[in-house]
């Protein structure tokens, strides 16, 4: 479960309504949202709240490292906001839902030296592809 808020409180990050119902939106498991997906269930809550006001708290979020930005194939960038747990991301080909998962082993350790060339890698993004049991059916 993500504890954004929690995380956004311990830094002192002012919470305003908007970013407080922005925050509050993007609590959970396997939450991938798009901003507009933000917006429509921010403006639920709170229906004064801007697509750009969205936008821009989104956007603080991520420079804060408080909430990853994930881009998958040619869709919508989502936002992650389980940026503290090391995770990779299953995704279905077909509707685009994806879902955190935490493979055993250390897929750094899996790239030889001989691939890396001379990188000093920091750093991997796995993307399991699949067909969701909803799309199966």
């Amino acid at each position: 479960m993500s504890d954004l808020l929690e995380r956004l409180r311990t830094r002192g990050w002012r919470l305003t309504a908007q970013r407080r119902v922005v925050a509050e939106v993007l609590e959970g498991d396997h939450v991938h949202l798009t901003a507009d997906e933000v917006h429509a269930r921010a403006a639920q809550r709170l229906p004064e709240i801007s697509r750009a006001t969205v936008y821009n708290t989104l956007g603080e979020l991520v420079n804060l490292g408080e909430v990853i930005e994930v881009s998958t194939d040619h869709r919508a960038k989502r936002y992650d906001p389980n940026a503290h747990r090391p995770h990779h991301h299953l995704l279905c080909a077909r509707c685009g839902a994806i879902r955190d998962v935490h493979p055993v082993g250390n897929p750094l350790a899996d790239l030889p030296e001989s691939e890396r060339f001379g990188f000093s890698v920091s750093e991997v993004e796995l993307t399991y592809r699949g067909i969701c049991p909803d799309c199966t059916a």
